[in-house]
C-alpha cells in the first residue's frame, strides 16, 4: 500500500508498532490514503463530509498509518468512562457543545503555546446533516496564522484525499462556502437529506 509522503516538520507519534496497526487496519477496510501532507509544523485540517461513527475508524487508521501526531476535537460526552484515557492519549480534546466557551481562542492559544500542533476538525461539527459548515475551524486558522489542509473521506472511492492547502483569507463566511464547495461532492458513508 501507498501510503502519502510527510513533511519531516509534521509532529509525529514515532512508534513502528502504531504506523504498523494504522496500516493493517486500513488494508483490512480495504481504504486507501492519497495526497499529500505538507511539510508544516502547524495546520489545520478540515476532515469531510462527518456522517457516521466510522469516520472516526478511518480517520484514526489514517493518523496511524501516517505516524501523525493530531490534535482532534470531540464532543465531551464521548470522554467519560473507559475510553476517556484513550481518546486523550490519542489527542482528543473534549468539548461541550452546549455551551459558549470560548473554543476559538483556546485553540489558537494551543498553536501559540507549542512548536508543531495539527489540529483535525469535522466542520460539520456534528454527524447530523446541517446546511452549512460552522465556521470555528477557519476563525482558528485565522487567528493562528496557519493554513488549512481539506481532507475528504470519500466512501464511494473508499479513500481519504489529502488537498488542497488553503491560507485562509479575510472574509471568512466566502472561505467556509468555499470548502463547503469543495466537498459537496464527496459521498460520505451516510446521505445528507
Amino acid at each position: 500500500m501507498r501510503l502519502p509522503s510527510v513533511g519531516a516538520g509534521v509532529p509525529r507519534r514515532g512508534s513502528a508498532a502504531v504506523r504498523a496497526f494504522g496500516r493493517a487496519l486500513l488494508a483490512l477496510m480495504r481504504w486507501r490514503v492519497e495526497g499529500d501532507v505538507p511539510d508544516l509544523k502547524k495546520f489545520v485540517i478540515a476532515v469531510a463530509p462527518h456522517t457516521s461513527n466510522w469516520d472516526f475508524v478511518v480517520g484514526m487508521a489514517v493518523m496511524f498509518a501516517l505516524d501523525l501526531k493530531l490534535t482532534f476535537i470531540g464532543k465531551h460526552t464521548l470522554f467519560r468512562g473507559p475510553f476517556a484515557p484513550i481518546l486523550r492519549w490519542m489527542g482528543g480534546v473534549p468539548v461541550d457543545r452546549s455551551s459558549s466557551h470560548g473554543l476559538v481562542g483556546e485553540a489558537v492559544r494551543g498553536f501559540e503555546s507549542v512548536d508543531q500542533r495539527v489540529l483535525a476538525i469535522a466542520p460539520e461539527g456534528t454527524r447530523r446533516s446541517v446546511e452549512r459548515f460552522r465556521s470555528g475551524f477557519v476563525h482558528i486558522a485565522r487567528g493562528a496564522r496557519v493554513p488549512v489542509l481539506l481532507a475528504s473521506l470519500d466512501y464511494a472511492a473508499r479513500c481519504v484525499r489529502f488537498g488542497p492547502l488553503i491560507e485562509p483569507g479575510s472574509d471568512v463566511e466566502a472561505e467556509v462556502r468555499r470548502i463547503e464547495a469543495f466537498f459537496s461532492t464527496v459521498r460520505g458513508k451516510n446521505a445528507r437529506g
